[in-house]
């Protein structure tokens, strides 16, 4: 059970740094990827519950499946 939290938790990690990348307002609207593009590469803290570690995507990329999703306002109690 600890594992899936954490895994859940380091997807939706994940998913708040892609948006962030994706978020920049001084890049093209044409560098924006479409559906079913490959997301970037980028790198977040992840806190296991013990020790703060960096988690790549590309660490998933080919081993598990990954899914990034959006949730505006999760987690800032607003």
């Amino acid at each position: 059970m600890h594992k899936r939290r954490s895994a859940i938790l380091a997807a939706g990690l994940l998913l708040a740094m892609t948006a962030a990348l994706f978020a920049q307002t001084n890049k093209e609207a044409s560098s924006m990827p479409k559906i079913g593009d490959m997301a970037p590469d980028f790198t977040l803290k992840h806190f296991d519950g013990n020790d703060l570690k960096d988690v790549k995507l590309s660490d998933y990329r080919g081993k598990k499946n990954v899914v990034l999703a959006f949730y505006i306002f999760a987690f800032t109690g607003g």
